[in-house]
């Protein structure tokens, strides 16, 4: 005798009615959000991301991430650390005229009274003197000749230069027996011990022979010879090896490009798409730092600089936007913001950004998240990848343009100067994602997509702080 009664189910409920079930098409969708959530396929619920982080948190720590990054100005402010300064020398039988050009970030470094104490021993305190650096700066970046100072005949003479930058000039008296010449730099050493000086000379009788050289705290002197004749390796200027190192310290102190890199180590899940994106990378910028250095292309350094601070808050942008479930309003405020740049340069005309790059981020960013939108290829990533590239290769030429290198040296500096960029990219990415796998494992997967947020969520502080720094 049966205690309890069978059970029966719908045909539904066995395992081919649940999958029927499971495949059946959507309902009509309704008005109200609650009835939608519940006509919506179990299958559909299941595959939808969860979201640790709601689109609004994101915008607020972004917000609180651009006012932290406001708030410390003075070491962020700078996205590339270099500190850097330039000097030509036309050298004629007696002497030379000197020209230095630095920007005036790194004048403030000295402060209104001029070098540091001490930085400059013997210096004479000539009285009622406008500009202390007027006679630190002779002293400071030297010629010498036969083993002797050649002497300033007069006080540097600050001239007009493009906005943001500063051009010094002098001239010095060596005598007319001078045959072993060398440049010396200890400019803004005292400040900054990392500072790079690129000295540039030509001797007057000979206008072809163009010779450069990187200098710095270890390497501080450049050898010259008047004589003619074909001069060695040393005096013709930086090797490729030189130029390899000054690649690697660019990258390593350039802030934003390696912000960039950061965000998107973010965006990938893999190793073969990490691959794939710093290869497109790799590929877009050194087109255009070929192309700047060689002179066939002339960008704005100021549009440039604020478009690179750009590209780092939208691929921080995109990683929130995917965490938050592709929601609509993470594009539409990208758009909404900036069209109030688009007003802002239009009506105040005061910015460094061209109302028509302000036009073209409009415009890139639409189609870019309308075709994100709507389908999940990592390939769409690597074109943006590519398009920021061929934007930040116009950054990374900036400090070999500024050189105006001359037309036999323009092969050994693009090469090696790329490569350095290259070794310390490949570098960076090697530390940084074998740690955020690493990280990853160790902790919970809720924790690891909260981590991920968060991080990109600062990252997209930052980028939107220094592109409303530079644009505006």
């Amino acid at each position: 005798m049966l205690l309890f009664r069978p059970r029966t189910f719908p045909a539904s409920a066995s395992p081919s009615g649940i999958q029927a079930l499971l495949s059946r098409p959507m309902p009509a969708q309704s008005s109200s959000p609650a009835l939608r959530r519940r006509a919506m396929p179990l299958r559909a619920r299941a595959l939808r991301p969860k979201r640790l982080v709601c689109p609004g948190t994101l915008f607020l720590l972004a917000a609180a991430s651009t006012l932290l990054a406001s708030l410390l100005e003075p070491p962020v402010a700078n996205a590339h650390g270099r500190s850097v300064s330039y000097s030509s020398w036309e050298i004629d039988a007696t002497g030379a005229q000197v020209s230095l050009r630095l920007k005036l970030l790194e004048l403030s470094r000295l402060g209104p009274e001029g070098l540091p104490p001490g930085s400059l021993p013997g210096l004479p305190e000539a009285p009622g003197a406008p500009d202390l650096r007027a006679r630190a700066f002779p002293r400071e970046l030297v010629l010498i000749a036969n083993g002797s100072l050649c002497t300033p005949d007069a006080l540097a003479q600050r001239r007009p230069d493009e906005p943001g930058w500063v051009r010094y000039q002098w001239h010095v008296e060596c005598g007319t027996d001078a045959s072993h010449l060398a440049i010396r730099s200890h400019i803004l050493l005292a400040v900054a011990p990392s500072h790079m000086h690129f000295a540039r000379a030509r001797f007057v009788d000979r206008p072809d022979t163009v010779r450069e050289r990187v200098l710095t705290e270890a390497a501080p002197e450049f050898v010259l010879r008047r004589a003619a004749g074909t001069p060695s390796d040393s005096e013709i200027g930086s090797r490729l090896i030189d130029y390899l190192h000054l690649g690697v310290e660019h990258i390593l102190t350039g802030w934003d490009h390696l912000a960039f890199v950061f965000g998107l180590l973010l965006l990938a899940s893999r190793l073969g798409e990490v691959a794939r994106l710093i290869t497109g990378f790799t590929l877009a910028h050194s087109l255009t730092l070929a192309l700047s250095v060689l002179d066939l292309v002339h960008p704005r350094a100021a549009a440039v600089e604020a478009v690179i601070a750009f590209s780092v808050a939208l691929v921080a942008i995109e990683k929130g936007w995917l965490a938050s479930g592709r929601a609509k309003i993470v594009p539409r405020s990208v758009l909404a913001g900036l069209a109030v740049v688009a007003l802002t340069v239009l009506f105040s005309g005061e910015s460094s950004l061209p109302l028509l790059t302000v036009s073209g981020l409009i415009l890139f960013s639409a189609c870019y998240f309308s075709l994100a939108a709507r389908s999940d290829s990592e390939w769409l990533r690597v074109c943006l990848t590519f398009a920021f590239g061929l934007v930040h290769g116009l950054g990374f030429a900036g400090v070999l343009v500024e050189m105006t290198l001359p037309t036999d040296r323009l092969v050994p500096a693009v090469l090696g100067f790329n490569l350095g960029v290259e070794l310390g990219q490949i570098g960076v990415v090697l530390l940084l994602w074998p740690l955020m796998v690493l990280g990853q494992r160790l902790v919970s997967r809720e924790v690891g997509r909260l981590a991920a947020e968060v991080s990109a969520a600062g990252l997209c502080g930052l980028g939107l702080y220094w592109f409303i720094e530079r644009a505006l």
